[in-house]
């Protein structure tokens, strides 16, 4: 391992850039001095360290609240680093026992492979499938032998797997816990040592069984791994975390209406959070949305309603989440319009490639007589399309028919595409 005092300053200076990416919205780091040491021998070798998250695929459809592990693992790609992603198809057939108060139903090995299949659909819509290695833990986990697996049980004392919460609570209320059960977290924690990780991500709720990983590397002489445990978002209710069994979960691969609907249904109080932990926003960006909404000059729907184009536009496409948008606004927000609102023809010859300049816009709609005026309404925060405000004077729209255009609190057009 590279000391500190061995690395140049701009080595140095880039491990600091690093660390402070990896920190972003982090619950913790089990050690943060080992993560940091870690990065440096990377920076100064230029071996990308090896990542690893697990997926237990008992249930394959990835939500929002999946993501924020995910985004974090594409922040480590764009470092330069590696992903070890995780099939638990052996580890599946058990099932995680995290937060269950009772013995999981086993899956078949037919279950595991299709809900496999359908993760590695998903996943690729945020991971860089050039910088991501697919692993199933069968491989290793199914060759062992019987002797192999009591070597293994006898790396971790039964005290120790009782620390773990849910099974201190079934252990003392007298609920029944199977020896197989145990060995979830040997199993998952054997994935580390078998593939000599550097790094694992997952949730605050598998804080247990990522330790084991480092736990175990030590015993089979590896060099330990460092632990990442990201925070658990609340789910549409405010409350929960997000799960589908509890319906308060944003899907990545439902329909875009239904993304971008539900994503309006978030508590005002969470919408920074799902910025932080489930899209690229951050640094300097959200904080100006923070002090935007402390300051009201920005309107909570408003920031709302990007966030909702925001997880369309990334799972389906721009062109998906606009026409999200304007289904929501004519389901939802028409009525907050006048009924008599008149048209304007919009000459297609005014178009580039289906764009327009919105000073340009404003003024052929002859909702501002010039462009001065024009860059000056928008500028003040009063010019909306379909009631999203626009921000950005030197912005590009993408108009359609039936498009609301608004100035100030009088002055409204609907667009009509000739």
């Amino acid at each position: 391992m590279v000391k500190w005092e061995q690395l140049t300053a701009a080595q140095q200076q880039e491990v600091e850039r690093q660390m402070a990416v990896i920190r972003r919205g982090v619950a913790e780091i089990v050690p943060e001095e080992d993560l940091k040491a870690k990065v440096a021998n990377a920076v100064a070798t230029g071996t990308p360290l090896k990542v690893k998250l697990g997926l237990d695929p008992s249930a394959p459809d990835i939500h929002i609240g999946h993501t924020v592990v995910l985004h974090k693992l594409k922040q480590f790609q764009q470092l330069g680093h590696d992903v070890q992603l995780i099939i638990g198809d052996f580890t599946g057939r058990i099932g995680d026992p995290t937060g269950k108060s009772e013995t999981r139903k086993q899956l078949s090995e037919e279950d595991v492979k299709r809900n496999a299949e359908t993760y590695q659909k998903q996943i690729y819509k945020l991971l860089d499938p050039a910088k991501t290695t697919v692993y199933y833990n069968s491989d290793w986990l199914g060759a062992m032998n019987f002797a192999e697996v009591v070597t293994l049980a006898a790396k971790v004392t039964v005290a120790r797997m009782l620390e773990r919460d849910d099974f201190t609570k079934r252990y003392q209320s007298g609920q029944p816990i199977s020896i197989h059960e145990f060995f979830y977290p040997l199993m998952q924690g054997y994935d580390s040592v078998a593939l000599e990780t550097d790094v694992e991500l997952g949730g605050t709720d598998q804080t247990f069984n990522v330790l084991m990983g480092r736990t175990l590397q030590k015993e089979y002489g590896k060099a330990a791994q460092a632990a990442i445990m990201m925070p658990l978002i609340a789910g549409l209710d405010g409350v929960n975390k997000m799960s589908k069994s509890l319906g308060n979960y944003i899907g990545i691969d439902e329909e875009p209406n239904e993304i971008y609907g539900k994503t309006m249904s978030v508590p005002d109080e969470l919408m920074l959070t799902y910025y932080e932990l489930a899209t690229a926003v951050g640094g300097e960006e959200l904080e100006q949305l923070r002090a935007g909404i402390a300051d009201g000059s920005k309107h909570p729907r408003d920031v709302k309603m990007a966030l909702a184009r925001m997880f369309v536009g990334m799972y389906h496409g721009e062109a998906a989440a606009e026409a999200a948008e304007r289904h929501f606004i004519a389901v939802f927000q028409k009525r907050s319009l006048p009924d008599d609102i008149e048209e304007a023809a919009l000459p297609a010859a005014e178009l580039e490639d289906g764009r327009i300049r919105i000073l340009k816009l404003l003024t052929a709609l002859g909702l501002q007589p010039s462009v001065s005026e024009a860059k000056r309404s928008v500028q003040q925060g009063a010019v909306r399309i379909n009631e999203r405000r626009i921000e950005d004077w030197t912005a590009d729209v993408v108009p359609a028919d039936g498009d609301i255009i608004q100035v100030g609190k009088r002055k409204f057009v609907k667009v009509v595409l000739r």
